[in-house]
């Protein structure tokens, strides 16, 4: 605990009025949320890169955010950091009646519900959230901040706790080959762009819902995804430079050369 109470120690001074640094003296709430996105993003990449000196580096800047976060709402008279912590540990005790309340459940589907129906309550107990006068919805605190293939899995989840969701894999095969042709003819028969925009986004949003169903996040996919595409076309690059070319100057028959040495080196 002594370097934690360093840390927020470190905290209030950055924040003096008169001898702490003007940068973080000037920051809001608003203005460093950005930076914290960023933060948790370079977390995950140090994760995926199983860099774990960098993991450590990572969580102590987030770490620091949180600390910032705590420190100015204490400034405000909101909230402080012992609160922060205090509210984080009734919350998991609250959620985990399995270890902290001595309940039981048969298996981890009555385990995952019982989760889901605490989360509901809680929800019920928050402040009523009013959306086009309807009152509070079942998706309505699922904010739009998140990225959006993210926020797709979390809207279906939310669905699925209700009942609304299938309960094998053939529709959900079946519903993507369906919004696969609809993009298909939106392309073929339609000048709007519009058109073309929401059938590819509901074809996104099919695609994300059977990653659910395989248990695989369509964010943490598709980040693998894109770092394979960005070793497999360097390696393109770096052969093509091996033969005096720029990629320019390279047709594609060669390139899908490279591509498929690439594809067949990949670990």
């Amino acid at each position: 605990m002594s370097a934690i109470n360093e840390l927020l120690e470190v905290m209030k001074n950055l924040r003096d009025p008169e001898n702490g640094c003007p940068w973080d003296r000037a920051q809001t709430i608003k203005s460093i949320s950005g930076y914290t996105l960023e933060e948790a993003y370079e977390l995950v990449e140090s994760i995926e890169n199983e860099d774990m000196p960098g993991l450590c580096d990572e969580l102590g800047d987030l770490l620091f955010h949180i600390v910032f976060y705590a420190e100015m709402a204490n400034e405000s008279d909101f909230f402080d950091f012992e609160t922060i912590c205090a509210r984080a540990s009734a919350k998991l005790k609250r959620r985990h009646p399995h270890v902290f309340a001595e309940k039981e459940f048969g298996d981890r589907k009555s385990l995952e519900q019982n989760w889901e129906q605490i989360k509901q309550q809680e929800r019920k107990e928050k402040e009523p959230q009013q959306r086009n006068g309807t009152g509070t919805s079942l998706l309505s605190d699922i904010g739009g901040s998140f990225p959006a293939l993210i926020r797709a899995e979390k809207l279906q989840k939310r669905a699925a706790s209700v009942g609304f969701d299938w309960s094998e894999l053939t529709p959900v095969f079946a519903k993507i080959e369906e919004e696969l042709a609809e993009v298909k003819q939106a392309v073929e028969s339609s000048n709007s762009e519009q058109a073309v925009l929401d059938e590819f986004g509901d074809l996104l949003f099919s695609c994300v819902n059977l990653g659910r169903h395989l248990g695989v996040q369509a964010e943490s996919a598709l980040r693998q995804t894109n770092l394979k595409f960005l070793h497999r076309f360097d390696y393109i690059e770096q052969r093509l430079k091996a033969e005096g070319m720029e990629l320019n100057e390279a047709n594609a028959e060669r390139m899908e050369e490279f591509w498929q040495e690439a594809k067949n080196s990949d670990p």
